[in-house]
């Protein structure tokens, strides 16, 4: 059997020694997450926490709204909030698997750094859009190898693993992406308030929900709020909340074994029969059959 290789010292390298037989690992860094696949997958729904997502070797691509969003090696993939995506592995094989990693960005350190009075600011034109693809600098792919290298020296990750991220995060901030991190993370920019909003809707999805409160949270006009949100989350307010509720029921009717009519009631919905109608389109397959599916699929 051929044994997959990798460039020597190569970040899908350093990922491919610790993911020989799994399909994740959630490290001993805090926030850093492998992940390997030998084959292409099928489409997935979930939401993306805020965080930067590099490719060591293979391509993927991720959907958002109308969007599309494929990166591979030479690219990254960054999110600045909460994101209902769905996510598909293009190329993976057994002799060149999929290999990359996420990393969830640490938002209070992204704004402590944006407040330090030394820290050059590059002003880029941008989309407000709250996800983009971009190249990945040297020295950013620099960064992350050397914040993979610490799990050989697991004692000193405590001390030196946040101030390796810490440089990942300026270089981000400085970098062709950086005014996405500055939109959200500004106190009073309406990118920060559409976070706060989502904040919001993640820990209050079951419950019925009206556009005229959330922007009144806000602080903004109902249509200046919808645009706002449309605008970042490439979703309506109800969109984004319905896909955190089909989500979230996935979720129980696989990990809890609860039945599909159980898990629309405890995310929110009134009538299972709406419910089974919007998770097949959403997913492709009424509840059962795709929870069946899953639950064949390999771990």
């Amino acid at each position: 059997m051929n044994t997959p290789t990798f460039p020597p010292s190569s970040l899908g390298d350093r990922i491919a020694r610790w993911t020989r037989d799994l399909n994740r690992l959630d490290t001993s860094i805090p926030g850093l997450v492998f992940h390997r696949w030998d084959t292409p997958t099928e489409p997935t729904s979930y939401m993306l926490a805020p965080s930067i997502c590099l490719i060591g070797q293979g391509r993927k691509r991720l959907l958002l709204g109308e969007g599309t969003y494929v990166y591979d090696a030479e690219h990254f993939l960054i999110t600045a909030v909460d994101l209902p995506v769905v996510s598909q592995i293009l190329e993976a094989s057994r002799d060149m698997p999929y290999v990359g990693l996420t990393l969830e960005l640490d938002l209070e350190l992204i704004a402590r750094l944006m407040v330090s009075g030394d820290m050059p600011a590059r002003r880029t034109p941008g989309h407000p859009l709250g996800i983009a693809v971009s190249k990945v600098p040297s020295a950013l792919l620099d960064a992350f190898n050397r914040l993979i290298d610490l799990m050989d020296a697991p004692g000193d990750i405590p001390m030196l693993a946040p101030l390796v991220k810490q440089e990942i995060f300026y270089r981000l901030l400085t970098g062709e992406q950086g005014e996405l991190l500055r939109r959200i993370g500004t106190v009073g920019n309406h990118g920060y308030q559409v976070s706060r909003s989502i904040d919001w809707l993640k820990s209050n999805y079951s419950k019925p929900v009206r556009v005229e409160d959330l922007a009144s949270r806000a602080g903004l006009s109902v249509s200046a709020f919808h645009a706002h949100f449309r605008a970042i989350t490439a979703l309506s307010p109800l969109q984004f909340q319905k896909r955190i509720r089909l989500n979230e029921a996935r979720r129980l009717m696989l990990t809890e074994r609860i039945d599909a009519a159980d898990a629309a009631f405890k995310v929110g919905y009134e009538s299972p029969s709406q419910f089974s109608r919007e998770y097949s389109r959403h997913f492709g397959a009424p509840p059962m059959r795709d929870i069946k599916k899953l639950g064949e699929m390999p771990a």
